[in-house]
């Protein structure tokens, strides 16, 4: 695992195309795929590789428009929401799962956000079940489940996260 690198954001774009192909991630594929990898505010991000390729992805931000987590965070922990910091584009290779891979690009992402003194927190669709359970298998909270607007005909259902304390 390594910080991700500019010379890296094509592989990433042919990963996430492969995801998202797979597994519907992202549910909308966004119109500049380069740009999508890196949020506004971004802290850092990281890629994960096997066999000598970019097998997976994580990036850790500053919280956004859109981003429910924080605030749910901040309310319930009385903490400023400007020390929440949201992990997210976490993906992995279809052809490299089992290895692990999501669990460490997490964890590298935690352990970042927590080196900077913030406390990780994230939004996942509530039908993305392999990363719900990737979540709560890695001790997570649930702090809340919620209707998100998307657009004007669509709204999704998002789980919000926050790290183990």
């Amino acid at each position: 695992m390594r910080r991700r690198a500019a010379a890296d954001l094509d592989a990433c774009v042919g990963l996430l195309r492969a995801v998202h192909d797979r597994d519907g991630y992202p549910v909308d594929w966004p119109g500049r795929p380069a740009e999508w990898l890196t949020p506004p505010s971004p802290v850092a991000a990281w890629v994960a590789e096997a066999d000598g390729r970019v097998a997976g992805h994580v990036g850790l931000a500053r919280s956004g428009a859109g981003d429910l987590a924080p605030a749910l965070w901040s309310g319930r922990t009385g903490v400023p929401v400007e020390r929440a910091a949201v992990v997210g584009r976490l993906f992995v290779s279809p052809a490299a799962r089992g290895l692990g891979l999501g669990a460490l690009l997490v964890a590298r992402a935690v352990r970042e956000a927590r080196e900077r003194g913030l406390h990780p927190v994230l939004d996942v669709l509530a039908h993305d079940t392999a990363a719900v359970a990737l979540y709560e298998r890695l001790g997570w909270s649930l702090l809340d489940t919620v209707d998100q607007r998307w657009s004007a005909s669509r709204t999704v259902t998002v789980h919000c996260f926050a790290a183990p304390a």
